[in-house]
């Protein structure tokens, strides 16, 4: 096991503030499915947490395992986290991670049975040169 992805305090301050990001995931056929997602940051862990239905196609492509990638734009300042794709659906990894959403969103979405959770192990970060100081 590596250890985790650590961000510069840059890059850390811009993945934890209010702002939306793309998810990649490969379709079956191999083509890119791409969708706007909320999502957080796991320094500790270096895991990028996105919830979604269970029945929706990024976490079926998550399922299938391979890589995904969460793209974040704001002006000139960009990141992009890499890594292996994974769904968790056990409820205290669901909680988890709608507590993290809520704290970062300031919301907290409607309640679902069919949450889970897309779980990306980030192990290659991209930026623009304003989130690398």
């Amino acid at each position: 096991m590596t250890d985790p992805v650590v961000l510069p305090a840059t890059a850390l301050d811009f993945v934890t503030q209010r702002r939306l990001a793309t998810l990649t995931t490969l379709r079956p056929d191999g083509t890119p499915h791409v969708v706007p997602v909320g999502f957080t940051w796991d320094a500790a862990a270096g895991v990028a947490r996105v919830t979604a239905r269970r029945t929706s196609r990024k976490v079926r492509n998550a399922a299938a395992g391979g890589r995904a990638v969460l793209c974040s734009v704001e002006g000139p300042r960009w990141i992009t986290l890499e890594g292996t794709a994974s769904v968790v659906d056990d409820e205290a990894a669901v909680a988890d991670a709608l507590e993290r959403y809520a704290a970062r969103y300031e919301r907290t979405p409607a309640p679902d049975p069919l949450r889970v959770v897309v779980e990306v192990a980030v192990d290659r970060v991209l930026s623009s040169s304003h989130l690398r100081a």
